[in-house]
């Protein structure tokens, strides 16, 4: 299958920046298929979970549908999954937004919020550089990207994976947190990709390339 007939599921659980991203997919010559329905997303060789709004209503709408469940079958069947911004929060175990909430899980790890100060302003917002890491999958998800690359985010809640291996690039905004992750068959970023101009069309041009293979 070449990238021009691929098809990936967009999920829509109602806190998606979906046009975007589907737009940055037929860009790149791959087909959107946006799908309110878990029973659809096996049908498909990839899925992106976008995102962007409140951790806790979100994995409250994912698990009432079923989500949850069929997003790990999709998973441990090999599938790849790609999490931008909320939805790449959503991949860890728990979230301190406004509350505590239980994620996926399908990475270890939690979600806090930036601290503010004087001199930090929250949420982090604009373009910012990333450091790479230089794991097996970071490599995958980075080929033909540099180090030091800037790319797009919008957030006020940043990812602590509980292992190190799973980071395929760190950011440092008053803290250094986990800009991406890249751990086998899910990626996952907290910036946006699709909104990140060609480096960022590179990223999902690379993860739709990898789900073909």
């Amino acid at each position: 299958m070449t990238k021009q007939k691929a098809q990936i599921a967009i999920i829509d659980y109602g806190f998606g920046n979906i046009k975007s991203v589907a737009n940055a997919i037929i860009f790149l010559g791959a087909k959107p298929c946006i799908i309110d329905e878990p029973s659809k997303l096996s049908n498909f060789c990839a899925a992106i979970l976008p995102g962007v709004g409140a951790f806790g209503p979100a994995i409250d709408f994912l698990k009432s549908k079923g989500f949850d469940e069929h997003i790990k079958d999709f998973i441990n069947n090999g599938k790849m999954l790609y999490g931008i911004c909320l939805g790449f929060q959503l991949l860890f175990t728990k979230s301190y937004e406004h509350g505590e909430f239980e994620g996926l899980n399908l990475l270890k790890g939690e979600v806090k919020k930036f601290e503010k100060s004087f001199d930090l302003r929250v949420p982090h917002i604009g373009w910012n550089n990333i450091e790479l890491s230089k794991n097996s999958d970071s490599l995958k998800m980075f080929s033909g990207i540099s180090d030091n690359e800037y790319f797009y985010f919008v957030h006020s809640y940043y990812v602590l994976p509980q292992k190190c291996e799973v980071y395929s690039s760190s950011c440092k905004y008053g803290v250094d947190f986990c800009s991406s992750a890249a751990f086998k068959n899910i990626w996952g970023s907290q910036f946006h990709p699709e909104k990140s101009g060609k480096k960022g069309l590179k990223i999902l041009s690379n993860f739709i390339e990898e789900s073909l293979k």
